[in-house]
């Protein structure tokens, strides 16, 4: 189903004012002030799969700063190479941002590159609760113009993976598979979808 719906489904543009916030106010302040000041030349993000990293890593991209994700896939040569970006774009007072799925004392990686990711701005990204994924869902429903009742969004949220990537896509797929077959979207055409995927 998956690359159904990746076959289907476009990407917005990933910005800070369409990430969906819920309690990550404050790291969401600390990013837009990154983005817009020169008052700290380092951040980073971290939190588990589906928490929004990739989306803020994009939105800080598209302001020309230099991204680096996932950082505790990174083999001890790459770390070595981070290490040695970190202190470049210190000496040159350029910006980075840097994610990864734990805080950096606690990924396995290098101690020095650890303790350079620790000096500067450092955030958890805190999961979306199930109402406010519901909340995020119909707000991108509005915006889309999608009709959608409850019950489609019951039924995603009690059957789907529950990361906001994966609902998005999904809405976007049942929307353009509502529209291809000019049926409104429904509990049944949503199972039809999800069963050509399989």
């Amino acid at each position: 189903m998956e690359q159904l719906l990746l076959n289907i489904h476009v990407d917005r543009d990933k910005t800070i004012d369409n990430f969906i916030v819920g309690k990550n106010d404050e790291c969401i302040d600390a990013i837009k002030n990154f983005i817009s000041s020169n008052d700290h030349l380092f951040i980073f993000i971290w939190g588990n799969k589906g928490s929004g990293k990739s989306h803020l890593a994009s939105a800080v991209k598209n302001h020309g700063i230099k991204v680096i994700e996932d950082i505790e896939t990174f083999t001890e040569t790459e770390q070595i190479n981070v290490f040695n970006l970190y202190n470049d774009q210190k000496e040159k007072k350029q910006k980075l941002l840097i994610t990864g799925a734990n805080p950096p004392n606690y990924m396995g990686l290098r101690k020095d590159l650890a303790s350079r990711l620790s000096w500067g701005l450092v955030y958890e990204i805190k999961n979306l609760t199930d109402n406010e994924k519901v909340l995020a869902i119909e707000a991108y429903a509005a915006e889309k113009n999608i009709k959608l009742s409850g019950q489609v969004i019951n039924y995603c949220m009690q059957h789907l993976r529950r990361d906001l990537h994966n609902l998005i896509a999904t809405l976007d797929a049942l929307d353009e598979w509502s529209l291809k077959n000019k049926r409104p979207i429904t509990v049944p055409l949503l199972k039809e979808l999800l069963n050509l995927g399989k």
